[in-house]
């Protein structure tokens, strides 16, 4: 995958590419936009084309090959799901003193380490970083340099004050790359020894486009609907498990139509009893508080007077009948009441009984 297959913010890449031409290349970059938006996949081909062995050129810029070795290795990271599950399983199977003195790293190459967040806080911790300062001591084993990527912004206090050790004093050889989708979340003091380059929105009619290549089994309702959906990141446009989320959003209008119409609440009570317990429910219920959080957005879109900014396009007029029974304070406590229910959720509150309430609560707010 050249930089030709990168899509979007073409300034932005030509602007790090042409920094790697002149040999000019910050020793730290935040990478900062929203999910899906492409920030891992660029930080990963910048990296092949540090060191690759066979370099290109692309429009008169540094592009990679692709098929030596160490573009082949650095590109097995490029399924970060997988390469996380797979050492979180590595973990699991360890002795229970050593499963707490490791830590979650995924490297494919000797040279290129990336830090994901550490389970089940799910946060950048202090031995991640201490082992990229261990490892950023020593010159690159084979490569012309040496890349670390810092897979989120969560960094835990001790984690974002050992950072900055290696941020004040960074080896020659060596590249930290921090992706973020709200740089503010990161410390001043680590900003302010960083570049920024966002990776902005693109437009929904672009995202259509890449669609019809990328994902030829949906319909152009579907395409239009996923890159709606997608808030102008293409990779969340082509891993959006459409199926999935069609089936949460169907539940989330169950959710929010007893709460504004109904007196009969036998209908919510079956939508809910389906969210078990255990990690399968867990996902299950995280797509259906996304789908109802998507489906306020819209009511408010509607009820603001900015139709264009409805996102599930192919339910317009059901949207517009339940906007007509609501107004701004309604939304408000909604989606306060929906903060609750992922607080119950991370309390372990059973499932069906804190949807339910979520509903019967919003129910009696509008009486």
């Amino acid at each position: 995958m050249p930089f030709s297959d990168f899509h979007g913010n073409h300034e932005t890449v030509s602007r790090l590419r042409e920094m790697l031409a002149r040999d000019r290349f910050p020793h730290a970059v935040i990478l900062a936009g929203p999910q899906g938006a492409g920030k891992y996949t660029l930080s990963l081909m910048l990296a092949r084309t540090m060191n690759c062995l066979d370099p290109r050129e692309t429009g008169g810029l540094p592009d990679f090959c692709g098929v030596c070795s160490h573009c082949r290795r650095i590109g097995q990271a490029e399924d970060l799901d997988s390469r996380f599950a797979e050492a979180v399983e590595a973990r699991e199977g360890l002795r229970e003193t050593d499963k707490r003195e490791t830590r979650i790293l995924v490297q494919t190459h000797p040279d290129v380490m990336v830090v994901p967040p550490d389970p089940p806080q799910m946060m950048i911790k202090v031995d991640q970083v201490r082992q990229v300062i261990q490892t950023s001591r020593y010159k690159p084993q084979e490569a012309r340099r040496r890349v670390f990527i810092f897979a989120d912004s969560a960094f835990m206090k001790e984690a974002a004050n050992a950072l900055l050790k290696v941020l004040e004093e960074p080896p020659g050889y060596a590249t930290i790359f921090l992706l973020a989708r709200n740089p503010g979340e990161l410390l001043p003091t680590i900003r302010s020894r960083c570049i920024t380059f966002t990776l902005g929105a693109l437009p929904a009619a672009e995202i259509e486009q890449y669609l019809v290549k990328a994902r030829p089994e949906w319909n152009i309702r579907q395409r239009q609907l996923v890159a709606r959906l997608s808030n102008g990141a293409v990779g969340r446009a082509r891993t959006l498990e459409l199926e999935s989320y069609m089936a949460a959003r169907k539940d989330a209008l169950a959710l929010l139509g007893t709460a504004l119409r109904s007196a009969d609440h036998s209908d919510l009570f079956r939508t809910t009893e389906t969210y078990r317990a255990g990690g399968e429910g867990k996902e299950k219920t995280d797509r259906l508080l996304a789908a109802v959080y998507g489906l306020l957005k819209d009511l408010m879109a509607l009820i603001s007077g900015a139709p264009d900014l409805v996102r599930n396009t192919d339910i317009t007029a059901e949207l517009k009948s339940l906007a007509a029974a609501v107004d701004f304070s309604w939304i408000a406590q909604a989606t306060q009441q929906l903060g609750q229910v992922q607080s119950g959720m991370r309390r372990n509150v059973l499932r069906p009984l804190s949807l339910d309430a979520f509903a019967l609560a919003l129910e009696m707010h509008d009486r």
